[in-house]
């Protein structure tokens, strides 16, 4: 009888690729929605070509429609497919909740930012596990997805991300002057409690610096949980079953039933739910064990910072080659604003710049256009993300339609605590060339980080609404949940990394019989 894999996820993967390991055979039940006809067309069309070949019209009309989407909403290719819209999963009264769920093939890592860090050990203290616990399925999550990057003044806080051999994408002309600027402060940085270094990226060596990272990459370099989850089809032992969509799970003697949208049941020996925290949590909530009970989502808070950088460009930022996804990273280690690591990922020049500051401030002063554009060019942009200690909770409920019922638990020292952080990068950042415009940096509504979960914390001891270190709720012992939702508390940096090292190991452990 197989192990039975809801979600294709980078959890579902990565649980799948441990227990393939261990010689269990795997079931993958997934909606699986693909991202529809003529996608396939497109990005052939494109990749065929090189990215300076490609003409202004092509360019644009590879990118308008993202431009083109709905308020609130992620498209990739061209197309929404990877993200459930707000009404399909959570009911009315809901719009001051930016996370969304996933239904697609490869789960959310079709719109991530393929950022890649593990998490520090003073940051998971209170976890039941360490980061030792974590460390060889770091490794292995790395032999899953490509990690690109260099050892730099961050290796010392991430001692569990080894950049050893990796081969960074090349950075952006911006991006080099803040590194080299970076490792001449140092010691001026350090002394504030700021690390910067390289991002590191789940993108593969021969990124082509199209420039297109945020609208799909037309080679697939940027790492989606699909590619692994197609390379696992090739081994034996595994099936994967697209359309099927989970009701809920039940434990039933020695095996589990899960139950479809349709009704019928799929029977194995264990299940493991990947489903990501909005999915997990609604099919928790209809089952055994947690029907009619309440989940609590803890959030990662996340601001924008907007800076100018104050030298001369060596060249202008919006000439190819180039790359979007976030360059260096930027960790505060100041007790004074937080026990635990403030995060930053700093973006210099896209395509949405211009457009984002015609949009607030073109209306308002008249032929301005040509003004904004060079702006835009100077425009460099951090985005900070802080522990869930120091935001917003999410309670979740499951409504008579099926769907969730969220409600707002505040978090009071929330705003607080971010305009302190914010406060920190801007001095910090100065010694850097950077000049931060407070005044215009932008707050995320709850969830819009995406750095969600926490829901049901594994304990050493758990009692209900917690489960075990083996991710099993209160009470079960054939249902195992491994994606986010069982982190006992959301730490400020990347969050992929952690989930998919955790669900690796869960897979590795989880009992046979």
């Amino acid at each position: 009888m197989s192990d039975l894999v809801i979600g294709s996820g980078p959890a579902g993967v990565s649980v799948a690729r441990a227990l393939l390991a261990r010689g269990r055979n795997v079931t993958m039940l997934d909606a699986g929605v693909e991202p529809g006809p003529g996608v396939t067309d497109r990005v052939q069309q494109m990749s065929r070509t090189r990215a300076e070949d490609w003409s202004a019209e092509a360019r644009t009309a590879w990118m308008e429609p993202q431009f083109q989407a709905p308020e609130g909403e992620v498209w990739r290719y061209g197309t929404g497919y990877a993200l459930a819209s707000s009404a399909r999963t959570l009911a009315e009264g809901a719009d001051w909740f930016a996370l969304r769920a996933s239904r697609a093939a490869g789960g959310l890592s079709n719109v991530w930012g393929a950022a890649v860090l593990p998490y520090r050990q003073a940051d998971i203290d209170d976890w039941p596990i360490t980061t030792d616990d974590l460390a060889s399925h770091y490794r292995a999550v790395a032999d899953i997805m490509p990690v690109s990057g260099q050892q730099d003044g961050l290796q010392d806080l991430f001692p569990a991300c080894d950049m050893t051999g990796r081969t960074p994408v090349p950075p952006t002309a911006q991006a080099k002057m803040l590194l080299a600027r970076s490792r001449q402060k140092a010691k001026a940085l350090q002394g504030a409690g700021m690390y910067v270094g390289l991002a590191r990226q789940a993108v593969g060596p021969d990124c082509q610096t199209c420039g297109l990272c945020l609208h799909g990459c037309p080679w697939s370099l940027i790492w989606s949980a699909r590619q692994t989850r197609m390379a696992l089809q090739a081994e034996p032992g595994f099936a994967y079953r697209a359309d099927h969509v989970v009701r809920q799970v039940r434990e039933e003697g020695d095996e589990v039933a899960v139950t479809l949208a349709d009704g019928s049941d799929v029977r194995g020996n264990r299940v493991f739910l990947a489903a990501g925290v909005l999915e997990s949590a609604r099919i928790l909530l209809a089952s055994p064990g947690l029907r009619g009970k309440e989940l609590v989502l803890k959030d990662s808070q996340q601001a924008f910072l907007p800076m100018l950088h104050r030298w001369r460009a060596p060249r202008r930022p919006d000439v190819l080659p180039y790359q979007t996804l976030p360059q260096l990273f930027a960790e505060l280690d100041d007790p004074t604003v937080s026990r635990q690591l403030v995060h930053a990922q700093i973006y210099t020049w896209n395509e949405y710049y211009a457009r984002d500051l015609k949009q607030n401030y073109g209306n308002r002063i008249p032929g301005s256009g040509p003004l904004l554009e060079a702006l835009a060019r100077r425009l460099i942009v951090a985005q900070v993300f802080l522990h869930s200690d120091h935001s917003h909770e999410i309670a979740l409920r499951l409504a008579e339609d099926g769907r969730l019922r969220p409600e707002l638990n505040e978090n009071p020292a929330t705003a607080e605590t971010m305009r302190a952080a914010l406060a920190r990068y801007g001095r910090a950042l100065r010694g850097l060339g950077l000049t931060s415009l407070s005044f215009a940096a932008r707050f995320g509504a709850p969830g819009a980080s995406f750095h969600v979960g926490g829901d049901l914390p594994m304990s050493d001891d758990p009692g209900p609404g917690e489960s075990d270190v083996l991710g099993r709720p209160y009470g079960a012992t054939r249902i195992h949940v491994v994606d986010a939702s069982v982190l006992p508390t959301i730490p400020a940096t990347t969050i992929t990394f952690s989930v998919m090292a955790n669900a690796h190991r869960i897979g590795t452990l989880a009992p046979e019989a």
